[in-house]
């Protein structure tokens, strides 16, 4: 065992783990953006729509505010997946250039609804008070079946990448007889997208609400906060229990598709049936385990809802095409931490459903909102969890069985890949510190706003009056003395069209 981890250590490019390193900074980093840019859209309109639908101006301003917030994280996200779609072709040049071509549709698909994305917040920015109520509302309709489009695209290139086909190999292995349908949709490819697409928006609604949370428990109990903690709370909580299926959905795909990688997820050493189930345990390279409980049988259970289920083993192919011990433990913990993660959302949203069943009203428990404003970091745990568990699971190979990581990656030398990394980790300490400050400050000036509406002061004493975010008024309408709204579902006169000509 000693001698092919030597001879292994030794064969690889002395570029690859700086490169591995920064593309694995690159995805973690830019993975926390994507569930706002993916889910916030969705949720922003059903807040726009019930404040449309019922007349109701805390809805609208709810809804203006989270839209500033969506353009804002659109913004950095387009530095953080710009540096990561240039990072695919510099870093693993051999992937790209042999594989471009049957996989890259994806790429392009996201792109376009990147694109498309981009169009569709600023028409749905500039429409406030600029456009009829009903009419803003409807062309914002598309813009979060944009945001699913570019999260299709990229999980079908993912999914390709660890269920690859569509393709025929010439004698020098180079790909031929592309066939791009076969090639996008993968057998991977529905569990892998859908359990991706609701993890986004359970992130989103239990990270939007854990803000109302915490002002919850700081004793803001308004309306504002109420709402604003309901109906992206409730969002995630309907999706919980999905996502608990969707999960372990996706889990048998890996058990019949990529057995290597599944053997990774549950520390399976050699092929055997009555396979016991590890929760945290350590594999060691010579198989044995340590630490973790152990629940017997319970794998072969999980995997084929029978006891006698045969589960395949890391053994059961050469120790160069499989995950080491090391990265078949962290692929382990991601797994198991996201599980358990799941189990206790699940017990927060039953929680949450049984008190509105019984009431009709939010729970009135502090350790309720206390465990409500942690959901969204720890859903944020869980998906890079995901993303890890993915990506070293494959381990060795960047194309499943067809390509390792060490012959996809660059020839650049190794300093300069280093060098690189310290470079991008200053600039992403900047982007998203600045991030962090520009959202400080608009949560400021929105208290400020809300305090000088509640004291009653003059609407041109407004600090956002003259700012291209977040509710504005008409000075003229609101000093005049004119009524909040000309006909249903027209709201307030800071959200009425014709504003800011």
């Amino acid at each position: 065992m000693l001698s092919t981890a030597v001879h292994l250590a030794a064969s690889t490019p002395a570029q690859l783990l700086p490169s591995r390193q920064l593309m694995a900074f690159t995805l973690a980093s830019h993975i926390l953006l994507v569930p706002f840019g993916v889910a916030l859209p969705f949720i922003t309109l059903v807040m726009h729509y019930r404040g449309l639908r019922r007349d109701d101006p805390v809805a609208m301003k709810l809804a203006r505010r989270w839209s500033a917030v969506m353009a804002v994280q659109f913004a950095i996200g387009v530095v953080t997946g710009t540096v990561l779609s240039f990072e695919f072709g510099l870093l693993w040049p051999g992937m790209m250039g042999r594989w471009g071509d049957v996989f890259g549709l994806g790429f392009g698909v996201e792109a376009w609804a990147f694109f498309l994305e981009a169009v569709m917040i600023a028409i749905y920015l500039y429409g406030w008070r600029r456009l009829k109520p009903w009419t803003h509302f409807w062309l914002a309709v598309p813009l979060p079946l944009a945001a699913m489009m570019g999260a299709f695209g990229i999980i079908a290139a993912n999914s390709w990448m660890n269920t690859p086909r569509g393709f025929s190999l010439d004698a020098q292995g180079n790909p031929i007889d592309v066939d791009v349908r076969r090639a996008v949709f993968t057998p991977i490819l529905g569990t892998e997208y859908w359990h991706f697409v609701v993890a986004m928006f359970l992130t989103a609604g239990y990270v939007v609400a854990g803000v109302y949370a915490v002002g919850w428990l700081r004793g803001r109990r308004d309306r504002y906060h109420k709402l604003g903690f309901t109906v992206p709370f409730t969002v995630a909580a309907i999706l919980t229990p999905i996502q608990f299926f969707l999960g372990d959905s996706a889990a048998r795909s890996v058990f019949h598709k990529q057995p290597v990688k599944f053997a990774a997820m549950e520390i399976v050493w050699k092929t055997d049936t009555h396979v016991p189930e590890y929760l945290f345990g350590r594999l060691h390279p010579d198989g044995s385990i340590s630490g973790g409980i152990k629940i017997p049988q319970l794998d072969s259970i999980l995997a084929g809802f029978r006891p006698d289920t045969k589960v395949t083993g890391l053994t059961s192919v050469p120790a160069e095409n499989r995950p080491t011990a090391a990265e078949a433990t962290l692929v382990h913990f991601c797994f198991d931490i996201m599980a358990t993660i799941g189990s206790v959302l699940i017990l927060l949203a039953l929680w949450y459903a049984w008190i509105w069943w019984r009431h009709r009203d939010l729970p009135n428990n502090r350790w309720f909102f206390r465990c409500a404003s942690l959901a969204g970091v720890a859903c944020l745990v869980t998906v890079e969890c995901g993303w890890i568990a993915t990506e070293v699971g494959r381990q060795p190979w960047i194309v499943y069985n067809h390509m390792r990581v060490s012959e996809a990656v660059t020839h650049t030398a190794a300093g300069g890949i280093w060098i690189m990394l310290g470079v991008v980790i200053a600039v992403y300490v900047a982007v998203f510190g600045s991030f962090l400050a520009v959202l400080l400050k608009m949560r400021t000036r929105w208290r400020v706003a809300d305090e000088t509406a509640a004291a009653g002061a003059a609407a041109a004493l407004d600090p956002e009056a003259d700012t291209p975010y977040g509710p504005r008024h008409e000075v003229g309408t609101a000093t005049a003395g004119a009524p909040s709204g000309s006909g249903p579902g027209t709201g307030p006169s800071e959200d009425r069209p014709g504003g800011d000509h």
